[in-house]
């Protein structure tokens, strides 16, 4: 038995545990059927004839940090530049593209296509939209009117140094514009579903160390996940895990906003990663367990975050246990034949930034809508494009490009799970396992704790499953 009897006996005295399903709004692919989770203390063991995980690193950050220097910053946006421009370039909707330079020696009205990064955007006195266009060959001003409110609409979203398209009719060294073209991932994807009934489950933001650590709840998840907790349909479905992704603020670190420490039940980095490990232990061999970094985790606030360093490891040692940076990703389920599924992982720190600045985002409800920021982020192709929305880290690389379209987008960071489906990726914003804390109700966030996304990867129907009281 791995999960303490005095857990298990809470567990089954509990109310039945409701399990949520967030409907897909795009395309469906969730089980819309009401389920309840509830607890006869029985074990179960791994389902046998499930297959075994397989896990391959496709890109985990591990560059040795040095000085940089100001020509760094200007190699890391032409990197972004060249290539988002590269997804670019092949939209029938940028026809008779042109550089800058070659716009501006224009003399005569004519229909021209643009790729630069944004520099500026402005709303005149007279409601037309400005916006500063830059690539490789210099600058120039774009003009959206008033009287074309589609147009208008679609660039209320637009961001700084982000890139982009536009199509328009160039007069004086002026564009005006009739059409803003995102890099976006591809509308006719493959829904990628594996041959085998897997089922890959999300957590992040666990924060183990805070005195709001919700730790009852946790170790009703560890029951969950070793059998030992639920129905027996429901403990089936646990026999059936194959995959735990664990999206970063494993702990809830030190020193990370004021006044933190009076909030800390473990006070040392040390301890709490001992602790965390120690619950990590709990989860059966059969799983593969991935875990990335976050703000609150032990490394540079700025991004990419490197895998957790060996000194916070310390002794814990665990079969098919994989450290990855924030951002990464990795193939799940690869076999002879079948490709696996891409997962691109992503704590989300960016997302407190846009959830204020995205007023599409902010009208919708702001930080309880992860799924409009992680479709922003899709559709930009970046995880943080404007310049300080997040710290980073620049070179001659910008790692938080998104270079091809994931099957599976998940994030974390404010503690409000989700699911939803763009363009045939599916996106999970993971919960937490911490109650709302002073610093959380001071910034805004609305956490809803306790709840785990799961998606069975065979169907990608994908679930919530609530273990809070």
């Amino acid at each position: 038995m791995l999960v303490t009897p005095e857990v298990l006996e809470a567990a089954g005295t509990m109310d039945p545990e409701e399990l949520y399903l967030l409907h897909q709004k795009e395309e469906d692919h969730t089980d819309k059927k009401e389920e309840c989770i509830t607890g006869d203390g029985r074990q179960l063991a791994k389902d046998p004839s499930v297959p075994p995980a397989s896990v391959n690193i496709i890109f985990s950050y591990d560059e040795k940090p040095q000085k940089k220097s100001i020509k760094d910053f200007t190699d890391y946006f032409r990197n972004r530049f060249q290539v988002i421009s590269g997804l670019l370039r092949n939209r029938q909707e940028l026809a008779n593209l042109m550089s800058v330079a070659r716009v501006k020696e224009k003399r005569d009205k004519e229909r021209v296509s643009l790729i630069g990064l944004i520099t500026k955007k402005e709303t005149t006195k007279n409601g037309n939209l400005v916006i500063g266009i830059e690539d490789t060959t210099g600058e120039m001003t774009c003009v959206i009117h008033k009287n074309k409110p589609d147009i208008l609409e679609r660039s209320k979203d637009l961001v700084l140094d982000e890139v982009v398209g536009v199509v328009g009719t160039s007069s004086d060294g002026i564009v005006f514009l009739e059409n803003v073209v995102f890099p976006d991932i591809p509308v006719n994807r493959e829904l990628k579903k594996c041959p085998d009934e897997v089922y890959a489950v999300f957590l992040s933001d666990i924060h183990v160390g805070s005195s709001y650590f919700l730790e009852e709840d946790f170790h009703r998840f560890l029951s969950w996940i070793n059998g030992d907790f639920g129905t027996e349909e429901h403990r089936a479905l646990a026999a059936k895990v194959r995959y735990l992704f664990i999206v970063g603020d494993l702990v809830d670190g030190v020193g990370i906003y004021p006044g933190q420490e009076s909030e800390l039940k473990i006070k040392d980095i040390y301890e709490q990663y001992k602790r965390f490990f120690e619950f990590v232990k709990l989860i059966p061999d059969s799983i593969s367990i991935i875990i990335s970094t976050g703000n609150h985790d032990a490394v540079r606030l700025s991004e990419p975050q490197p895998p957790l360093p060996k000194e916070f490891i310390g002794s814990f040692s665990k079969p098919n246990t994989y450290f990855v940076s924030n951002p990464s990703r990795v193939l799940i389920h690869h076999t002879d034949i079948f490709p696996g599924l891409d997962v691109l992982l992503y704590h989300g720190y960016s997302m407190d930034y846009y959830a204020q600045n995205l007023e599409s985002v902010r009208i919708e409800g702001g930080y309880k809508r992860p799924d409009l920021l992680m479709r922003h982020f899709l559709q930009k192709r970046h995880l943080a494009p404007s310049h300080t929305s997040t710290l980073y880290v620049p070179g001659g690389k910008d790692y938080l490009v998104i270079e091809s379209a994931p099957d599976i987008f998940v994030t974390g960071h404010i503690h409000k799970s989700g699911i939803a489906n763009y363009r045939n990726t599916t996106m999970i914003c993971g919960s937490c396992f911490q109650d709302t804390t002073p610093f959380q109700i001071k910034v805004g966030h609305s956490p809803e704790p306790g709840r785990v996304p799961i998606i069975n990867l065979q169907t990608r129907q994908a679930k919530i499953l609530k273990f809070i009281k």
